[in-house]
């Protein structure tokens, strides 16, 4: 389950209070000074008006400035200028931002639902951790919710799937908005794959610092979505690394991040909270279920989880995890060893890897070897189950 919206220009000016439209997300057109993505790190800083340079849609919020750039929305272009560029809305995709237009691509991907990650809040919402009013940023994260279900979703006809954020500065704070999505039935949030790299305590953490949020999470049947670069920290080996270095290990995070969660026993305290992992892939997972139950078994007395962890990390897997993926045939030939019932399909459109709108056809060719049955979960049946979505 996994694709992206790009926010409209109105979705905090339309709701945050007056007395907060100088300093929330806002949209400014201006030229681009300088920008750059280089060891898994992005960098952009706005020109001055009279700067030469095509103008482009930027973000402004408290300090921060964020342009618009085509990896956020590259359907349709073709891959030579695909490129890490400031843009304008007027060059995107229009579903890429409008639910109309969206719905109309997802008719010619043969898409039924989609679930949607923000993109200037970043993947779980780190825009607002980082900012300096916690009170305007938690607006922020209310008015993006209440975007998200009432028009992104709403005008949708139920096709596009609720995804909200949560305050992950505060466990409490996010408790409180799971039960207040979760009444207008969104059945889905977002979260870092590895909170400590935001600054945040783990989910090792002793003092449990999240199992406010986690009890909400299982107490409503919301499942945590953790998309690849969640933790604001993408794999990359130095910081002269080319971006093709990074984009070939966004798997990693996922692995680090599944092992933790089977380790840390929330899963044992919270017996119906479900995680996916969003863009994750799935090739990986085998090994590293195999060699998590080994080390449960032999490395007992001194790896620290005998207390907290009764069961083999792969039984925990088959009724906790969900991998997700759009492009992995390995991972397909590994399907059995991974479980059929713990994977589900997405597109990642708009985005530079997207296989819009080619998604059938990859599907088809790399799910050629599996039974009806088998399709029908990893593409239908299992997001619907992870979702409590009705669904014929």
């Amino acid at each position: 389950m996994d694709d992206h919206v790009v926010e409209p220009p109105g979705v905090w000016a339309e709701r945050l209070p007056s007395s907060h439209q100088g300093t929330g997300p806002r949209i400014v057109r201006a030229p681009v000074r300088d920008i750059s993505f280089v060891g898994g790190k992005f960098t952009a800083v706005p020109g001055e008006p009279g700067d030469p340079g095509e103008p482009v849609d930027w973000w402004f919020y408290e300090e921060l400035r964020r342009p618009l750039i085509r990896l956020d929305a590259s359907v349709g272009h073709d891959r030579e200028d695909v490129t890490v560029t400031g843009t304008t809305y007027d060059w995107m995709r229009p579903g890429a931002w409008q639910v109309k237009p969206r719905l109309e691509d997802m008719d010619l991907n043969w898409i039924e639902a989609s679930l949607c990650f923000p993109t200037f809040p970043r993947f779980c919402g780190q825009t607002f951790l980082e900012a300096t009013d916690h009170q305007l940023a938690l607006l922020c994260v209310r008015a993006y919710n209440d975007w998200m279900i009432d028009e992104w979703c709403g005008d949708s006809g139920g096709r596009l799937i609720p995804l909200c954020l949560v305050p992950l500065w505060d466990a409490g704070l996010a408790a409180a908005e799971v039960y207040r999505n979760a009444a207008r039935g969104c059945r889905a949030v977002c979260f870092s794959e590895i909170p400590p790299f935001l600054g945040l305590p783990s989910v090792h953490d002793r003092d449990r610092y999240w199992d406010p949020f986690f009890a909400a999470c299982d107490d409503t049947g919301t499942v945590i979505n953790m998309h690849i670069g969640s933790s604001s920290k993408m794999p990359s080996t130095s910081a002269d690394a080319p971006p093709a270095v990074g984009s070939t290990l966004t798997f990693a995070n996922a692995c680090y991040s599944m092992v933790d969660w089977l380790m840390c026993g929330a899963f044992v305290r919270f017996p119906q909270l479900k995680v996916a992992y969003s863009e994750g892939q799935i090739g990986w997972i085998p090994y590293v279920l195999e060699r998590a139950d080994v080390v449960w078994r032999e490395n007992r007395a001194w790896g620290g989880v005998a207390d907290q962890v009764p069961v083999p990390p792969s039984e925990l897997f088959r009724g906790h995890v969900y991998g997700c993926f759009f492009d992995d045939a390995h991972g397909v030939r590994s399907l059995e060893e991974i479980g059929v019932d713990n994977v589900t399909y997405e597109s990642d459109y708009p985005h530079s890897d997207s296989t819009w709108p080619h998604t059938r056809d990859v599907a088809e060719k790399q799910m050629a070897g599996l039974s009806d049955e088998a399709v029908r979960k990893v593409v239908r049946g299992n997001a619907i189950k992870m979702l409590a979505l009705d669904f014929d």
